[in-house]
C-alpha cells in the first residue's frame, strides 16, 4: 500500500506541480488539472498515452473528457490522500501533453 506524502514530500514534489498548472482540490487531499488542446482527437491521443502511463504504474486517474479538454483529478484512493504515484503520473501527464 503506498504511504501519504509526508510534509517535506508534499513541499518538494507538489510545488513544481503547482507551478506548472495543477491545483489542490477543495475538501480533499487530491490534485487537480485541465489540459486544452487544439482539437478531440489530440485529446483522445493524451487520453490514450497516459492511459498506459496509468496501467505501467497501477494508478488510475479519475478524468472526464469534453472535446478538446480533459480534467483530471489525482489521488490515491487506498491512502486516502496523495501520494508519490500521483506525483510521478502528475509529471508523466504534464510530459506527454507537451
Amino acid at each position: 500500500m503506498a504511504e501519504k506524502l509526508t510534509q517535506t514530500e508534499r513541499d518538494e514534489d507538489l510545488a513544481p506541480l503547482l507551478a506548472s498548472g495543477w491545483s489542490m482540490v477543495d475538501g480533499r487531499d487530491a490534485i487537480a488539472r485541465r489540459f486544452e488542446f487544439r482539437n478531440f482527437i489530440e485529446a483522445w491521443g493524451f487520453m490514450t498515452r497516459a492511459a498506459m502511463q496509468a496501467e505501467k504504474l497501477n494508478h488510475h486517474p479519475e478524468w472526464s473528457n469534453v472535446y478538446n479538454t480533459v480534467d483530471v483529478t489525482l489521488s490515491t484512493h487506498d491512502a486516502d490522500g496523495l501520494t508519490a504515484l500521483d506525483v510521478k503520473l502528475a509529471k508523466r501527464m504534464d510530459k506527454l501533453a507537451k
